[in-house]
């Protein structure tokens, strides 16, 4: 199970959208209060995310969950399973120390690397690792059954959005299922 974040980025091209690079995606999952989950400032529980605990994935199992089972853990975009479930791909190559030297409005991410950028944590992480600002790199060409990913479609030109609407972003879980 898994994909790849050459599969991710395909998949998102056929139906003419793109994966999110690392700063849409942080900004859908934290907002713009800076908040460190999805949800708020509060730690990540069972209740709000798919996430180990003792047993993990909240005693459900070695196992992802339908996408959207944790309502409480939305994103103040309304973004499902933004911290657990599954880890995403965003566009970006990964660098360890790139925020030290990037604009620090809406980085873009480093030009070149060896590894792409995984956010969100998965089912089997524990909470510090669901933080909405944790980031890993992860090889391209690789996949597990902890990898998923969401795809994201630019704006028209002159959108605004209106108070109280919800951004979108269609996400793919594992598996082929897709919301």
């Amino acid at each position: 199970m898994g994909v790849s974040w050459f599969q991710a980025r395909e998949y998102c091209g056929r139906v003419k959208k793109r994966l999110p690079t690392k700063a849409e995606w942080e900004k859908a999952a934290r907002g713009t209060d800076g908040r460190s989950y999805p949800w708020g400032n509060q730690p990540a529980t069972c209740r709000l995310a798919i996430m180990g605990e003792t047993v993990p994935s909240c005693s459900r199992g070695y196992t992802t969950w339908k996408v959207g089972s944790r309502p409480l853990g939305a994103s103040p975009y309304g973004a499902m399973d933004m911290a657990g479930n599954v880890m995403e791909w965003v566009a970006d190559w990964y660098s360890g120390g790139y925020y030290g030297e990037a604009h620090p409005k809406n980085p873009k991410g480093p030009k070149a690397g060896k590894l792409r950028v995984l956010r969100g944590g998965a089912w089997f992480n524990s909470k510090v690792l669901l933080r909405a600002a944790f980031r890993t790199g992860f090889a391209p060409g690789d996949s597990n059954h902890g990898i998923g990913f969401r795809c994201a479609k630019t704006a028209s030109k002159g959108f605004v959005e209106a108070p109280g609407r919800h951004a979108r972003m269609a996400r793919r879980p594992l598996g082929g299922r897709h919301p």
